[in-house]
């Protein structure tokens, strides 16, 4: 995936940005504080979600604008170019994604896009800065390979965190020699308490006689305490009943009164009740008296001032007729206006019927189609026909001046081809400077001829000295050799070895072949021969140049230079001709093309014009006039129709009006005769009268109705009184008020004396003492003797008590001595406390001793499947920026980690490297897992200045290795001015706290 724009809505201090045409390899410089962080931090925000309010990484809101979010367009190498827009929304902002094939979606179409992805794979991967080389600064030795492998394997330093978190968890748990970790220091305990135990089973016969004693003892006790329990509580029983003894007895009393007077049945606040009703019910009688006599008095009243009923009810029809009066008039104005305008358009259709000046009749006309799609049909033949009649013109001038060119270029043709020389001219004058090369060459041959001949000559000269020397040298030589081979030869005979005689003979005849083949050779070898041959042709070579004319070839040279020139241009001039005849069809073409156009508008232009019945004539010139008068035509005459209805409907509306209020004012009016106004006037005073009337009626018969519902109410509330005066005799069960007064006051009584008694056992009712021990105490007379005697024996208690109670404390010292030893049962309960922890210790132990094995397992998995092809590239990476002093990478057997091989075959640790090569061989290994184990992932590599640290020299290998990944985009944010030297100027970008510029 490339990200090829970059639109800022609003973001951090970056509004309204917009970064176009971004490269493969894209430089963004600016200072601090210009926005870089911002940037890299849109891009993971849009690719990945806003940071949440509660995360630790910035939200980057913008403080002057209420826009937040932005936008990538992106190419994505399956689904092609596509824009993934993410704004202010939920917690992580909402996305949407939009493909050039026309699909959008969603946070799924994303995950689609970039391969399920989440924020912290892509940093760890693809994403990396200074945090990840100061992690190296800051390690250990020991710790930087394993940061390493981590780095090779996840992209950060997560796999070593992990170890090591497992280790020191286990280390915490559990060492082999140690003393402070968890188990060890339980394993201690567990047999310390063990020796323990052995010493506390040997006391253990005598702590339990102890024991026993303990609980005969403690059995005794309690029996004493039960007696003295027993005792002290009838003493206090006793103390309780001269308290309440008064009361109780009172209670007796009182319930014995009630039981006299027996029960009494009569209501509650009887008396009372009565006397209250007594005081209504004479008001009440009184006040019916009255209103009985204004009721019939209103009655009288209604009779007298009743309205006239069918006047009333015809008042709503009436009134409607009066109210239209006034719109009647209007109306009358209306119509005559209307007339007026009815003539108007009479005269207009007049008129436009004689400038269609068709044969057809208004229905004919209105029948004609002049909806939209025919109106628009009209309006787009029209335009096209005008357009056309511009095009030709067009095509008329550009056909005139293409037809100018190609005249001019054609005599500028004829002009150059009259101007360069004729084949049969031009023939002839190449051959002369044929010659003159001819002539060059035989100079420079003859020369080299001579040159040669000497040289033999010399080398002739002194040949012949030295071969007379080596021909006798050489000869002695093979005469030799010739009588030792022949000596082997015989050998070979004598001692019957035929190796030895083969190779004598062989020698033999060799020797004597060379020996004949020098002489020949020598005798061929003459250079006399040569030197011969090449005098002949010098002596030809002379001849030649003798017979050869000596002409003016810089003349000729000239002449054809010129014509070669002429010929060029002609060339020119033939090419050009070409290219204006190529423009000359096309006008041809186009007016062609335009005849096609204008003959199809046109036959469309007859087709419209024969639905719209006009004639062709007519239709070839004013089609949309035409067809406008028409349209103007059916509208006046649609106008002319609704007209005529106004008017009927105006005539019909005034007949209804006047015949109606002349009818009403023959039934309801004495007085006939009038014109309409004044029986309209009348009707209206008739009906105000008649109102009137029905007004007070409604008033009286609206009071006669409240003083009967008053009327009622009051006869009802005395008959309720009535029944509640009856309801309290009859509860009380007699006939009279007086035997009711009688038995109010009996019930007085016996109210008072219950009040007492409830008083009485709310007192007792918090006495322990129960009903039947009361009635035991009732018969006891001298209770403070008993009480006395209870106290002695109480005494006598107490100091049996006292004795077993010192007898106890010695036994209680004596197995507390046993117990500071330990005693057996609970230090035997230690021992299994401890066996217990410590076998959950060990539980929690081996859970991670477990998780280390199976991370242990997953990383010897990695190595051998994963990691050998990201270690190849990362080694190709790292040779490369050494300049071959490190070439392979090796992983450790045991464990994680690195060893680093030098050209001279040294191993080293990646904590006895140089800082600077720890740094090389960090950003090799994250470039190799980018481009090898994640490959199908081609997101851009975002770096943020994280080669500060090297020198020029390194920093140089670095972007030419960033330069050679063209497999991914390069985004590198740098504030460093002298890195710029190293890219082109078109691929930078400087950012200026919230504006962007390409330097």
């Amino acid at each position: 995936m490339k990200i090829l724009e970059i639109y800022i809505y609003g973001y951090g201090q970056l509004e309204n940005v917009v970064i176009k045409s971004l490269s493969d390899f894209q430089i963004f410089y600016g200072e601090n504080e210009a926005g870089k962080s911002t940037l890299m931090a849109l891009i993971h925000g849009i690719l990945f979600g806003f940071p949440t309010k509660h995360s630790s990484d910035l939200r980057y809101e913008p403080k002057h604008s209420t826009k937040y979010g932005g936008k990538l367009r992106v190419y994505h190498e399956e689904h092609g170019f596509a824009v993934i827009e993410r704004v202010k929304g939920k917690a992580a902002g909402d996305v949407k994604v939009m493909l050039d094939n026309g699909a959008i979606g969603g946070e799924e179409l994303l995950k689609n896009l970039i391969g399920n992805f989440d924020k912290s794979l892509f940093q760890a991967v693809f994403s990396f800065n200074l945090q990840g080389l100061q992690n190296i600064h800051q390690m250990k030795g020991e710790e930087i390979g394993k940061f390493l492998f981590s780095a090779g394997t996840l992209g950060t330093e997560q796999l070593s965190k992990a170890e090591s978190f497992l280790q020191r968890e286990l280390d915490a748990r559990f060492k082999p020699s140690g003393k402070k970790p968890i188990l060890n220091e339980k394993l201690q305990e567990l047999n310390d308490l063990k020796v323990q135990l052995k010493k506390a089973a040997g006391r253990n016969n005598e702590y339990d006689e102890l024991l026993m004693k303990k609980e005969t003892l403690s059995r005794e006790m309690l029996q004493i305490s039960g007696a003295f329990q027993e005792t002290t509580e009838k003493i206090n029983k006793l103390k309780e009943w001269k308290r309440i003894e008064s009361a109780v007895k009172e209670e007796r009393w009182t319930e014995k009164t009630l039981n006299e007077l027996g029960e009494v049945d009569f209501p509650a606040r009887g008396i009372e009740r009565i006397e209250k009703i007594n005081q209504l019910i004479h008001p009440y009688k009184a006040e019916i008296t009255s209103i009985t006599n204004r009721v019939e008095n209103l009655k009288e009243q209604l009779v007298d001032i009743q309205p006239d009923p069918e006047l009333l009810t015809n008042e709503p029809v009436i009134v409607k007729l009066l109210d239209q009066i006034p719109i009647i008039e209007q109306a009358k104005m209306e119509k005559q206006q209307s007339e007026r305008k009815l003539a108007e358009y009479d005269e207009q259709l007049s008129i436009t019927r004689e400038k269609l000046h068709l044969p057809l009749t208004d229905e004919e006309i209105l029948h004609i189609n002049t909806n939209i799609y025919m109106k628009n049909q009209v309006e787009t033949v029209t335009r096209k026909k005008q357009k056309l009649e511009e095009m030709k013109e067009e095509l008329e001038k550009i056909y005139q001046e293409e037809k100018k060119a190609l005249e001019d270029i054609e005599k500028e043709v004829r002009f150059a081809e009259n101007k360069i020389l004729p084949q049969i001219e031009r023939i002839p004058l190449e051959e002369q400077l044929n010659q003159k090369n001819d002539k060059k060459s035989f100079e420079w041959e003859l020369k080299t001829i001579q040159d040669k001949i000497a040289f033999f000559q010399l080398e002739n000269e002194r040949k012949q000295a030295a071969n007379i020397k080596l021909k006798g040298e050489r000869k002695l030589q093979l005469l030799l050799f010739e009588l030792i081979l022949f000596g082997v030869f015989l050998y070979g005979i004598f001692t019957k070895q035929w190796f030895l005689l083969a190779v004598g003979l062989v020698g033999c005849i060799s020797l004597v072949f060379l020996l004949v083949k020098g002489t020949k050779q020598t005798n061929e070898g003459n250079i006399q021969q040569t030197i011969n041959s090449l005098k002949e042709k010098e002596k030809a070579l002379q001849r030649n140049l003798q017979t050869a004319e000596y002409l003016d070839f810089k003349t000729l040279e000239n002449r054809l230079t010129l014509d070669n020139q002429r010929r060029q241009e002609l060339q020119l001039l033939k090419l050009k001709l070409k290219q204006q005849q190529s423009q000359y069809e096309k006008v041809i073409s186009k007016f062609e093309d335009w005849e096609l156009t204008a003959a199809e508008n046109k036959e469309k232009l007859f087709s419209i014009s024969k639905e719209l019945n006009i004639p062709e004539y007519i239709g070839a010139s004013f089609l949309a006039e035409a067809f406008e008068y028409i349209e103007q035509y059916k509208s006046i005459c649609r106008d002319k129709k609704q007209l005529i209805l106004k008017i009927e409907q105006i005539t019909h509306q005034q007949s209804v009006v006047e015949e109606g209020i002349s009818s009403f004012g023959n039934r309801f009016l004495q007085e006939i005769g009038h014109d309409l106004h004044n029986i309209a006037y009348l009707l209206r005073n008739k009906l105000k009268e008649e109102h009137e009337k029905l007004i007070k009626s409604h008033e009286r018969a609206n009071k006669l109705e409240e003083l009967k519902a008053d009327l009622k109410q009051k006869v009802q509330e005395l008959e309720l009184l009535q029944t509640e005066h009856n309801k309290l005799l009859l509860a009380a069960n007699v006939n009279s008020e007086q035997q009711f007064y009688e038995l109010g006051e009996k019930a007085k009584k016996r109210e008072e004396l219950l009040d007492r008694q409830r008083h009485l056992q709310d007192q007792l009712q918090y006495s322990f003492i129960s009903k039947e021990e009361q009635e035991v105490y009732l018969s006891i007379h001298e209770s403070d003797e008993l009480i006395r005697q209870w106290e002695i024996e109480v005494q006598k208690i107490q100091v049996r008590l006292e004795n077993n109670q010192n007898e106890n404390a010695a036994l209680n010292y004596e197995i507390q001595v046993l117990e500071e030893g330990g005693m057996y049962s609970n230090i035997l309960h230690q021992f299994k406390q401890k066996n217990f922890e410590l076998e959950e210790a060990a539980k929690e132990w081996s859970v991670f001793r477990l998780a280390q094995e199976i991370l242990s397992n997953t990383i010897d998995k990695y190595k051998n499947v994963h990691l050998p092809r990201m270690l190849s590239k990362a080694e190709e990476y790292m040779s490369f920026l050494t300049d071959g002093s490190y070439k392979r990478i090796h992983l450790q057997k045991t464990g994680t980690g690195f060893l680093v091989e030098r050209d001279d075959h040294t191993l080293f640790e990646a904590n006895e490297l140089s800082q600077a090569t720890t740094e090389q061989l960090y950003v090799s290994i994250r470039l190799a897992l980018a481009t090898t184990l994640y490959e199908k992932y081609q997101f851009p590599i975002i770096i943020d200045d994280s080669f500060v640290n090297f020198d020029a020299k390194r920093t140089k290998k670095i972007i030419e290795l960033l330069k050679s990944l063209k497999q991914n985009q390069i985004l590198f944010f740098t504030c460093h001015n002298h890195l710029l030297s190293h890219f082109q100027r078109e691929h930078i970008l400087c950012l200026e706290k919230g504006t962007v510029q390409v330097t």
